[in-house]
């Protein structure tokens, strides 16, 4: 009899970047990269007032569509609230 796998958010964390800007009106925000970041991946966003927990659905770079980015670049992610220069967006593992 085979086992069967129960996977459950262990609520583990990996940083994966910094805000260095937020536009309000269109909710975007700027993340400085320092690790891969995919769409569809579950992200949480931190900071002094900010606790933002979203699924990756929109990321830009220079206005063009992508679906995965690596560190070091820095791309333009649809968040679901505001957030702030300097919350550290986390992927959750």
């Amino acid at each position: 009899m085979g086992t069967i796998k129960y996977y459950i958010m262990s609520g583990e964390k990996l940083e994966v970047g910094k805000v260095t800007h937020y536009y309000p009106k269109i909710s975007v925000a700027v993340v400085a990269l320092t690790a891969p970041l995919n769409v569809g991946d579950k992200i949480l966003i931190k900071g002094k007032t900010t606790h933002i927990e979203q699924a990756v659905e929109s990321m830009q770079i220079e206005k063009v569509n992508i679906q995965k980015a690596e560190a070091g670049q820095s791309i333009g992610l649809k968040v679901n609230g505001r957030v702030k220069e300097g919350d550290v967006v986390y992927k959750m593992v």
